[in-house]
C-alpha cells in the first residue's frame, strides 16, 4: 500500500470541460482538503462542447421520468441559474416554445406537455395567435411554452469552476493529454504526452469525444463508441425576428432536437444545428479529417448499424449542411420570413454522441466504474445544463472508490497536487 505522499494527489480528472471542472468544483466542495488535480489536453477550459454549444439552460421537458437526464437536467436548470446569479455570469430565464408545424407533430407536442407536467414544469400551451403575441414572426398550429428554459455563458462558468478548484487547492494543468493509464493494486498512474506521470488514488474519466478512448487506455472496455456528429450553426443577421427560444417538436428516434432558434445571452440570435457525420473526433469542418479517428469509427458495428437504420434522416442532414438553400428551407417551417441572405456561418460544435454495438444512440447519461476508476462515457446536451448534479454523482463515486484505499477525508488538512 502506497503512503499518502507517494501519491501525488487524491483524485485526478482527465477532461476540462464542463463536467470535469464541475466534478473537482463538488470534490473540493464537498471534502474540503481533497486533493484534486484535472488534466486538460487544451490550452484552456471548456474548448469543444462546452465552448460550442448554443448556451440553453435546458429544463429537462424531453426526457424520460426517472432518467438521469429528466433528473439531472430539472434539477441543474435551478442550479445553474443560481450558480450564474451568485458569481456574476451573463445568463436569462427567458422561457422557450416548442412549436408544432404539421398536425402529425401534434400527438407529440401532446406528449411533452404530460411530460412536463410529470416532471412539474410550468407548461402552457398555445394556439397560432398565443405563438405570435409571444414571438411575431414565428408561425405554428400549436405550441408549448415550458417557463424555466433559459440561456447563460457556459465557458464563463467552466472557467468560474475552475478558478473556484484552484482557490481551494486544487490544479488544473493545461496542455497536459493523456496518452497512457497504469491501474495498479494502489491506484492509477497517469502519463501525459510530455512525459510527466501523476500517481492518483482514482482516475475519473470527463474526456468528453475521447472518453470511450481513455477508458480502453485504463484497461476497460467500455461497450461502446463516440461516433462523432457535427452540430453547424448560423448566426442570424437580423436578430430582432425572434425574441427568444423556438423549438422544433423533436422526433423521439433521435436524440437531436432539430434545427432551433436561440437567442443568446448576448442578444445575438443562432439558427440550428444540423446533426451530420463528423469525419473526426474534433471535425468541425469537413475537410478535417483525421483517418486513425475515422477508421475507430468506421470498424465499429454499431456505426453501420445506425447508418443503415437511419439513412434517410442522416441523408436529410448532410443535405442541409452541404446546401444552404436547404438549411434555409429547414428554418422557414418556423421563421417563414427568413431568407439565405439572414443566415451567416457560425462556429460549429461536436457532439460527442456513445453508440452501442448493436447500433443503438445512448439516449440517457452514462457513468460506469471499474477498478480505481470512474468514467462518464455519454454527456452530451444537457449535460452543460445538469452539470452540478452530475459532478456530484461523480465526485460521490470517486471519494467512496477512494476511501477503498485507505484515503480518510481530510478534517482540518489542506494542500494540493503537485
Amino acid at each position: 500500500m502506497m503512503t499518502h505522499a507517494a501519491y501525488d494527489c487524491d483524485v485526478l480528472v482527465v477532461g476540462g470541460g464542463i463536467v470535469g471542472l464541475s466534478t473537482a468544483y463538488a470534490l473540493t466542495r464537498t471534502t474540503p482538503g481533497t486533493r484534486v488535480t484535472v488534466l486538460e489536453k487544451e490550452s484552456g477550459p471548456a474548448r469543444h462542447q462546452t465552448g460550442r454549444n448554443s448556451g440553453v439552460i435546458h429544463s429537462g421537458i424531453y426526457y424520460p421520468p426517472g432518467s438521469l437526464k429528466a433528473r439531472y437536467a430539472v434539477r441543474g436548470a435551478a442550479e445553474m441559474v443560481e450558480f450564474c446569479a451568485e458569481h456574476g455570469i451573463a445568463h436569462a430565464v427567458t422561457g422557450k416554445l416548442i412549436v408544432a408545424t404539421e398536425r402529425s407533430e401534434l400527438p407529440r407536442l401532446h406528449a411533452l406537455v404530460q411530460r412536463g407536467r410529470q416532471h412539474r414544469l410550468p407548461v402552457r400551451e398555445l394556439g397560432p395567435a398565443q405563438i405570435t403575441a409571444y414571438e411575431p414572426d414565428v408561425r405554428g398550429l400549436a405550441a408549448i411554452r415550458v417557463g424555466t428554459t433559459g440561456v447563460c455563458d457556459f465557458p464563463a462558468v467552466a472557467a468560474r469552476f475552475a478558478t473556484e478548484v484552484v482557490a481551494a487547492g486544487g490544479v488544473i494543468r493545461h496542455g497536459s493529454e493523456v496518452v497512457s493509464v497504469d491501474r495498479r493494486p494502489w491506484g492509477v498512474a497517469v502519463r501525459t504526452a510530455d512525459g510527466a506521470v501523476v500517481r492518483a488514488r482514482v482516475l475519473v474519466n470527463c474526456a468528453g469525444l475521447h472518453s470511450d478512448r481513455v477508458a480502453r487506455l485504463a484497461g476497460d472496455d467500455p461497450g461502446m463508441r463516440i461516433v462523432p456528429f457535427r452540430g453547424e450553426y448560423y448566426e442570424l443577421t437580423r436578430p430582432e425576428l425572434v425574441r427568444g427560444l423556438v423549438y422544433p417538436v423533436p422526433d423521439p428516434a433521435f436524440p437531436f432536437l432539430g434545427v432551433h432558434l436561440t437567442r443568446g445571452h448576448d442578444g445575438g440570435v443562432h439558427v440550428g444545428p444540423n446533426a451530420v457525420p463528423a469525419l473526426a473526433r474534433e471535425g468541425y469542418a469537413w475537410p478535417v479529417v483525421r483517418p486513425r479517428e475515422l477508421a475507430d469509427t468506421l470498424t465499429w458495428p454499431g456505426t453501420w448499424r445506425i447508418a443503415r437504420r437511419h439513412w434517410r434522416y442522416g441523408a436529410g442532414e448532410v443535405r442541409r449542411s452541404l446546401s444552404k438553400r436547404a438549411f434555409t428551407a429547414a428554418v422557414r417551417r418556423l421563421l417563414p420570413d427568413v431568407t439565405e441572405a439572414d443566415l451567416r456561418p457560425a462556429p460549429a460544435g461536436v457532439r460527442a454522441q456513445a453508440v452501442l454495438r448493436d447500433g443503438s444512440l445512448v439516449d440517457d447519461f452514462l457513468i460506469r466504474e471499474a477498478p480505481h476508476t470512474v468514467h462518464v462515457l455519454n454527456a452530451p446536451s444537457p449535460a452543460a445544463t445538469a452539470s452540478l448534479p452530475i459532478g456530484r454523482e461523480v465526485a460521490r463515486r470517486a471519494l467512496l472508490q477512494a476511501r477503498e484505499t485507505g484515503w480518510k477525508p481530510p478534517a482540518v488538512e489542506s494542500g494540493h497536487c503537485v
